[in-house]
């Protein structure tokens, strides 16, 4: 049966980087694709991809950070509009702010089967002190029970949020709920690429706190006093976010000789092309690391922490290492040790990358699952 689906995004681009291969997969299937996201730095591009692809873009007003009642109010309402103009019968919605305001307005406008996806819980949900972030944690999980109220299936990428959703009540009774490999990744557009012989770790992040990039920075100086060889990469953007690392701390590391940092980048496939081993020891309450398995899609071992979301990236001692969040002593250890194996040892663990990401991680297969979650 044809339906009429609307996937909502909190970012443009994402459309196209993340859930690009599942719109087509969507149109392939007959089915009449919307899409809606803010009218950011990337849309006209983004609008101009998709128009290619026979799916418009409709542009929704929402600020990524805080919880501002009357930008959030409009940004509901917005996609009220949105849905009693063009009636999807189905709407998708991934990210915090997507999930639960095209939830509510789902709702409110009724007839409309709705379909959440849990992509990470981020900075509210993230182990910390301070009424600021209390109240933040309170005011964020009531939204979410709002926005979840009337989803038919609630779509989870890893284990912990599932059971933590459950456990403070926030799906439904009367909703199912399925857990899928993260977003997946497009093994054709991240290829295996040759492992360098040079001793080159490489992070790629927004560039948060929670995300791990201060630990990065303090591993890297602990390593480079005993392998002052080995070099460290780091690129993202510069976020809003309350937890957010400043430019002078990018410079000061950048001074100092510990960090390499590459900026924001649009591709990248040189940055993983030039590293030997790829790093991400964030506590952020991760989805499913996109770069981790970009990353291990083009045969990087990795390393990464215990936490929600990171620890289902990485078998430990097999594809690469799982450290303790929170600690540049145990990264710095476990890149030690990295630096320490034997090449074909390292070679190996990038060849187990590439095994995991087929097995479990291809978008076709996350995909298909997503598909058969919604009935779509």
């Amino acid at each position: 049966m044809t339906e009429r689906v609307l996937v909502v995004g909190g970012v443009s681009r994402s459309l196209i980087n993340f859930r690009g291969p599942l719109l087509e997969c969507l149109r392939e299937r007959g089915h009449e694709v919307l899409a809606a996201a803010p009218e950011d730095d990337n849309a006209a591009v983004v609008r101009q991809g998709l128009c290619a692809m026979g799916i418009e873009l409709h542009a929704v007003p929402m600020a990524r950070g805080g919880t501002n009642p009357v930008r959030d109010l409009t940004t509901m309402r917005a996609l009220r509009r949105l849905i009693r103009e063009h009636r999807p019968t189905t709407v998708i919605a991934y990210t915090a702010k997507p999930v639960i305001y095209a939830g509510m307005a789902a709702r409110a406008e009724g007839g409309v089967r709705f379909f959440p996806m849990i992509t990470g819980l981020g900075y509210a949900f993230t182990e910390g002190h301070g009424l600021r972030r209390r109240v933040l944690q309170r005011v964020v999980r009531g939204l979410y029970r709002r926005g979840l109220a009337g989803a038919e299936t609630v779509i989870f990428q890893n284990p912990d949020d599932q059971a933590l959703f459950h456990e403070l009540g926030l799906v439904p009774e009367r909703a199912k709920s399925v857990r899928v490999y993260g977003s997946g990744v497009d093994t054709h557009r991240f290829p295996r690429l040759p492992l360098p012989d040079a001793p080159v770790f490489l992070m790629l992040a927004r560039l948060l706190a929670d995300k791990g990039v201060r630990e990065y920075a303090e591993a890297a100086r602990r390593v480079r006093a005993i392998k002052p060889e080995a070099r460290f990469l780091l690129a993202g953007p510069v976020d809003p976010n309350p937890s957010a690392i400043g430019r002078d701390e990018l410079e000061r590391w950048s001074a100092e000789g510990a960090i390499e940092y590459l900026g924001a980048l649009d591709d990248v496939q040189a940055a993983l092309a030039e590293s030997r081993y790829y790093v991400l020891p964030s506590y952020y309450r991760e989805g499913t690391p996109r770069s981790i398995l970009e990353a291990m899609a083009t045969g990087r071992p990795v390393i990464t922490t215990d936490s929600p979301g990171c620890r289902e990236t990485v078998e430990h001692g097999c594809n690469g290492m799982l450290v303790e969040p929170r600690s540049s002593k145990a990264l710095a250890d476990a890149m030690l040790e990295m630096l320490r194996m034997p090449g074909d040892a390292v070679e190996r663990m990038g060849e187990e990358s590439i095994r995991l990401v087929r097995e479990r991680f291809d978008v076709r297969r996350v995909n298909e699952s997503i598909l058969a979650a919604t009935g779509l």
